[in-house]
């Protein structure tokens, strides 16, 4: 016999790298997740939380529909909630939010259609007052409204001088038109951009309303918001214009200087400021315009979502809640251990028919699932602090599920490669590399096909369908590396064993079902 080559000799040490390469990657990112306690970011079905339904208010075009998406999903991660999932189902649009404890919090603002229009202020109103009549005999009766809103001020009484004071408590002398009382308020269904409309105020306006022009601007001129504590004002909403919002709002201020001009925000002024009431002359706002409440400062929560709400966009179209569903995290948590306990019963199953059927390799598979369930755990963890991967739910603990058994495909399509070639008369030793060159084709194929169905499957499809094949995909994609990395070098290391390989009871040539002396 020739004396082993140095190639020969350097082999089996590329082996034992690479499998403790595998190793310590698989089971240190484990411990390192785990140290940092982190965890899947489990979905709606398995944590809880609510999901809401909405329609918009009117037709509308498919482009609408996702742009509302795509706002809508802003606002929710804007919120710090995580895993969240908006999507379209025919003309309505489904918003699962897991793990939140206030869902009346979170539907406050990401059910906002934050439409915010700029109008001219015609002149305030008082709190609605329906008036009765009582005739002789009857009971007092309700009676309607007097017909349509006026579209000016009846009074007329709101025009100011270049000369008012500043300091003046009340710079619109009987500037409330009591007339205007027995109009009722315009709902915000009927908030037409295009009409003079009777809006009312926020909560602390003490029920004042307004009488407000068409729209002349709209949201689109906001490029960006934040909410501010001010030490004079209180919270108030500072609102950089683009460039194009900025020219558009000066004209707008400079056709009504000295006149009041509404900021409405989904059918309630949020501030109705005068235009420069102590300047002679108009000035350019430079691009940014303040939403304050001279009354005491807007409140802090509505600040902060009125800010996020006008961040992340102006929707296109006005929706309407249709349902509101709530899921208990212990009915998640049900769903879950149901779900686990089948998969961990099927896998024990399929872990004692391999090491039954293939003896020491079936202890492979085994080791080969931990390297893959640990590199699994860890990703998983790490992907649930960041908004790559989808929330992992009950679908992808099902797409793992079914990994699972493609895994052991290709163990097996291995195993059964080095069956044929040890049948053929060829040692153990020498079959380990020619029947994975010709297995690892096949699983590659195999693989492929089960990506190719994952990758089309995440991109067309939503919701749950899409964590199971993101979670398939991976799975599948760990499978190549393992098989590659781990199952090649720890079976080549094996069957380099005489030992190993012609052990009575466990021996892989038991498992290959090869006659005494194949192992040689």
């Amino acid at each position: 016999m020739s004396p082993p080559t140095r190639s020969q000799n350097h082999r089996p040490r590329a082996l034992v790298v690479s499998l403790i390469i595998v190793v310590v990657v698989a089971f240190g990112s484990l411990a390192g997740v785990l140290a940092a306690r982190w965890s899947p970011r489990l979905g709606l079905d398995l944590a809880g939380g609510f999901s809401v339904v909405y329609k918009p208010a009117h037709k509308t075009s498919q482009t609408n529909l996702n742009e509302t998406v795509s706002i809508l999903t802003n606002r929710v991660n804007g919120l710090g909630v995580s895993g969240a999932t908006v999507n379209t189902q025919g003309d309505q649009i489904v918003v699962s939010v897991p793990g939140v404890k206030n869902p009346n919090q979170v539907l406050s603002v990401i059910g906002q259609t934050a439409q915010l229009l700029f109008r001219p202020g015609l002149c305030y109103s008082p709190p609605y007052l329906q008036a009765t009549e009582t005739k002789k005999g009857q009971k007092p009766r309700k009676v309607v409204s007097p017909g349509p809103l006026p579209k000016t001020c009846p009074q007329a009484n709101l025009l100011v001088t270049s000369n008012m004071s500043t300091s003046s408590t009340n710079p619109y002398p009987n500037s409330v038109d009591t007339t205007l009382e027995a109009y009722p308020t315009t709902l915000p269904a009927k908030d037409n951009p295009s009409a003079t409309v009777l809006l009312p105020g926020t909560a602390g306006s003490g029920g004042l309303r307004y009488l407000a022009g068409p729209a002349k601007l709209t949201g689109h001129i906001v490029k960006s918001a934040v909410a501010q504590l001010t030490p004079t004002q209180g919270w108030v909403v500072d609102i950089s214009l683009t460039k194009s919002g900025a020219t558009a709002w000066d004209n707008l201020a400079k056709e009504y200087f000295h006149e009041i001009v509404i900021i409405e925000l989904d059918g309630v002024v949020q501030s109705a400021p005068i235009t420069q009431p102590g300047q002679a002359s108009f000035t350019s706002f430079a691009g940014q315009v303040e939403i304050s409440n001279s009354s005491g400062g807007i409140p802090e929560s509505q600040a902060k979502n009125l800010a996020i709400a006008l961040n992340y966009g102006t929707l296109p179209v006005r929706l309407t809640q249709l349902t509101t569903q709530t899921v208990s995290p212990t009915l998640g948590r049900s769903s879950l251990d149901a779900g686990l306990g089948a998969g961990l019963a099927g896998l024990i199953l399929v872990l004692l028919y391999t090491i039954f059927y293939y003896r020491l390799l079936g202890i492979v598979v085994v080791s080969g699932l931990a390297v893959t369930a640990a590199l699994l755990w860890a990703i998983i963890s790490s992907l649930g602090h960041t908004s790559v991967a989808p929330s992992f739910d009950l679908a992808g603990v099902t797409g793992i599920i079914v990994s699972i058994g493609i895994t052991v495909d290709s163990y097996i399509v291995y195993f059964e490669r080095l069956k044929d070639e040890t049948r053929a008369g060829r040692t153990v030793r020498t079959s380990v590399d020619r029947g994975f060159r010709s297995a690892f084709r096949t699983v590659l194929a195999a693989d492929f096909v089960s990506l190719l169905a994952a990758v089309l499957l995440y991109w067309l499809a939503v919701g749950e369908v899409k964590g199971f094949a993101f979670f398939l995909g991976l799975s599948t994609l760990l499978d190549v590396f393992a098989t590659y990395f781990f199952t090649r070098p720890l079976v080549a290391l094996l069957g380099r064993s005489e030992r190993l390989t012609q052990a009575r009871r466990i021996g892989i040539n038991q498992g290959l079902a090869v006659g005494a002396g194949g192992g040689s």
